[in-house]
């Protein structure tokens, strides 16, 4: 494992970038300015994550982890309501996630009036422009896969820089299930070091404790594992702790970050030449709505509007004896029979094998007398996610609230979310399929649970061609402000049916040679020239 010194971060040192937020969108967009040789500063509001043992403990997961924060909480609206907490640590909610590395599928970036309805939400580039940036941030990430029978896999110019392990544990009782259905399973592409190669910690234990956990021996490829230690060994300056208050403007240009250090106290103002917000996209249109910038914006009124972050929940299946593997690694197997989309076929989505419940979590909601069941119950059970694809509604927003503030100054950040009628029917006939699979892999019992988390939030700060109704131009760039670009999940038009961390990285890849003003893949001897997205990212930031 690497290992450095890391020297207190010199904040009289001149900057060409300043990048707000060390999540998947932040960490790569740092890491192709850096390739591109741009003095970049990364604040972030979390502290840096401890891999340790102790990370694989059942109160280690989710919101009982230590990185969860109800410090600067979220007020939520709508279908679900109350008050949400925060992941707050170097490399971002990220840290937490399963490494699922799908790629968008062609028939995403196309016009599909069932989900897009009056939303006006269009890419603004096709799979082909982004394809070779998919392959850029498999590499960094070393996602492991294989080649499918998925008939919408997308074409690739590159094969996965790693090959997937064989399917293993009750992710083996799924794939033959899926199998003699008549479905077609797939192996998920996971951004995982399973062999140890990539020299940033340890290889993958195939534990169980991964999805929602942090990694303890650094296998699982997230930002703080396989991105930012080697961007600080070559120059980024991290300061973590560090809360962004706002963002300040003279005139159409950004000129500082007033930020706080959580730890002291100290307020400051950092400056640089080039802004990114990589806040998420909960975050990043709170930032500017906070800020007062998109009253400079022509499509300032879409600020914060057509949050969207799928419509998720899980089937979980109760077997009557323990499953073989129990404790291993579930996250193995997709289908994407029902992903629809094209010739006519409905757009559902796509489903994915997942460990049963955290033992933690479920002991942390029954009382104390069944809190000893949770064990028992974990070594007979699996599961399986369903992500249908939920329409940009525009009634569906992030607001800074007007009257209330956190302890740093900062407004609350008030989210309204309700799913339209479609969305809940595509997740209830891709929840059908996966109580069929379960049953046929012998579970006695199955359960459906809703997701109510905001882990795959999107699309609040959309890229589009049409500046009235698109806060981003198609370089990711926030119209209005001629120094601030925007590179985490809030620039999706859609949220397509597959997990976003992938297109985010890709996007994030593609919006730093814009900002850099380089082809940094060509320098790398990595861009064929003959690539048609050579020409069209040279343009990129007209409006067309």
């Amino acid at each position: 494992m690497h290992s450095f010194i890391r020297r207190a971060p010199d904040r009289s040192r001149h900057h060409d970038a300043i990048v707000i937020g060390s999540g998947v969108g932040g960490a790569m967009v740092a890491h192709g300015l850096v390739d591109a040789g741009l003095r970049v500063l990364m604040i972030e509001r979390g502290p840096r994550v401890k891999r340790a043992p102790e990370n694989w403990a059942s109160d280690a997961v989710l919101e009982l982890s230590p990185y969860y924060s109800m410090e600067s909480c979220l007020s939520v609206r709508g279908d679900d309501h109350g008050r949400l907490g925060t992941f707050q640590c170097v490399g971002g909610p990220a840290v937490f996630y399963g490494g699922v590395s799908y790629r968008m599928r062609e028939v995403d970036f196309s016009p599909c009036p069932e989900i897009v309805t009056d939303s006006q939400a269009c890419w603004p580039y096709g799979y082909a422009d982004i394809e070779p940036y998919y392959g850029w941030a498999e590499r960094i990430l070393g996602v492991a896969g294989r080649s499918s029978c998925d008939p919408l896999e997308p074409p690739r110019s590159a094969a996965y820089p790693n090959l997937a392990p064989d399917v293993q544990g009750p992710a083996k009782l799924i794939w033959a299930a899926a199998s003699s259905l008549g479905l077609n399973p797939t192996h998920l592409p996971l951004a995982i070091d399973f062999d140890g190669r990539s020299g940033a910690g340890s290889a993958c234990a195939m534990c169980g404790t991964c999805d929602g956990y942090v990694c303890a021996v650094s296998a699982k490829r997230d930002p703080a594992a396989a991105i930012i230690p080697a961007l600080e060994r070559r120059g980024l300056t991290l300061l973590p702790d560090t809360v962004v208050v706002r963002l300040l403007r003279r005139g159409g240009r950004v000129v500082g970050v007033e930020c706080v250090n959580r730890n002291t106290g100290r307020h400051e103002v950092l400056q640089a030449d080039r802004y990114v917000l990589a806040a998420g996209a909960l975050g990043s249109p709170h930032v500017i709505q906070a800020s007062g910038l998109h009253t400079s914006s022509p499509a300032g009124d879409w600020v914060g509007r057509c949050l969207m972050r799928h419509c998720n929940g899980i089937v979980f299946g109760l077997f009557g004896r323990p499953l073989e593997g129990s404790r291993q690694f579930h996250k193995q197997v997709g289908l994407m029979d029902f992903y629809g989309g094209c010739d006519g076929a409905p757009k559902l989505g796509s489903i994915q094998s997942i460990h049963p419940p955290p033992s933690g979590l479920v002991a942390d909601r029954l009382p104390g007398l069944l809190q000893g069941l949770t064990e028992p119950m974990a070594d007979r059970s699996t599961g399986l996610l369903v992500i249908a694809e939920d329409q940009p509604n525009q009634r569906n927003r992030v607001d800074a609230s007007r009257s209330e503030t956190d302890r740093y100054g900062v407004p609350t950040t008030v989210i309204t979310h309700r799913y339209t009628w479609r969305d809940t029917a595509a997740r209830r006939d891709l929840a059908s399929v996966a109580r069929a699979v379960l049953k046929r892999a012998g579970a006695k019992f199955t359960q459906g649970v809703r997701i109510k988390t905001f882990s795959h939030a999107v699309g609040t700060l959309r890229m589009g061609r049409d500046p009235r109704t698109s806060p981003l131009d198609p370089s990711s760039r926030f119209r209005g402000v001629e120094n601030l670009w925007v590179t985490d999940g809030s620039f999706m038009p859609r949220s397509a049916a597959v997990n976003p961390s992938l297109t985010i990285a890709a996007n994030a890849l593609m919006a730093a040679e814009r900002i850099a003003g380089v082809s940094i893949r060509e320098r790398q001897g990595t861009a064929p020239r003959s690539s048609a997205l050579v020409g069209y990212a040279s343009g990129m930031g007209a409006d067309r």
